[in-house]
């Protein structure tokens, strides 16, 4: 059952978009297939995905005034979470945003890597493939004419790491110093935001390694994908914040 959910909504869809790609593609290049199916697939989840940049640019405005309610009321847990609520509702927050895009991409991920395990070109399977999509008459594994998708590339798995760092270096604010009267929960949120920081891109070097080029391939396209949605996003909510701060003005001046 489930895994005819998977095959219905994740692994052939995405086999028959790589299949579709590559055929369209000039000399057939699997990874340039692989970097326009990632593109494509982000595209699809380009307003979730805005969802969830905005919620977390948002969330950093809004933290001084989270802490005060978590501080003012954590003995008073249901008016904290109401007050709360009230918060996200004013700021426009939907705190489950970056979780369902997680959620969503996991599919993602495995579908692309049990494609390259079971599927692996140049041989299509044909009994896999949708009835618009043909079988491609040229296909190349090697991408740019110098790496096998299907195996490893420790350049790739680099390039994967690095752009992993400065998304999540443009994603989390970097941590102040230390408060010399923080709690031991402030501490922990802090070590943990300076590990973020450096554990994810290492963690993702070592899973773009150790499972293949094309999955690297998928990690490059995605961060830096994700790096131009975090660029957007500022401005936009710069612009939403220089708004806001004129409508108040313009009121203030009427009163």
């Amino acid at each position: 059952m489930i895994g005819n959910i998977f095959h219905a909504v994740a692994y052939d869809p995405i086999y028959n978009l790589l299949v579709f790609l590559v055929d369209i593609i000039p000399g057939g290049d699997v990874g340039l297939a692989v970097i326009l199916a990632t593109v494509i697939v982000k595209i699809i989840l380009f307003p979730l995905s805005l969802s969830a940049v905005r919620t977390q640019m948002v969330m950093k405005i809004a933290q001084p005034k989270i802490k005060e309610i978590q501080e003012r009321l954590k003995d008073k847990r249901e008016e904290m979470a109401k007050e709360l609520m009230a918060l996200y509702k004013e700021y426009k927050i939907n705190p489950f945003s970056s979780l369902l895009l997680f959620l969503i991409q996991i599919p993602i991920i495995i579908a692309l890597y049990l494609v390259f395990l079971r599927e692996a070109f140049p041989e299509v399977n044909v009994d896999l493939l949708y009835s618009f999509v043909a079988i491609p008459e040229v296909i190349s594994l090697q991408f740019l004419g110098f790496i096998d998708v299907t195996g490893r590339s420790i350049i790739l798995a680099l390039l994967a790491g690095i752009t992993a760092y400065f998304q999540v270096r443009f994603a989390m604010p970097a941590p102040g110093p230390r408060k010399e009267n923080a709690s031991m929960k402030d501490d922990m949120i802090r070590n943990l935001q300076i590990q973020m920081r450096f554990m994810m891109p290492v963690l993702i070097t070592i899973f773009a390694y150790v499972i293949s080029a094309a999955v690297a391939l998928y990690f490059v396209a995605s961060n830096l994908f994700a790096i131009g949605q975090e660029l957007y996003m500022r401005q936009t909510v710069k612009k939403e914040k220089k708004e806001e701060e004129g409508i108040v003005e313009a009121e203030v001046k009427e009163v």
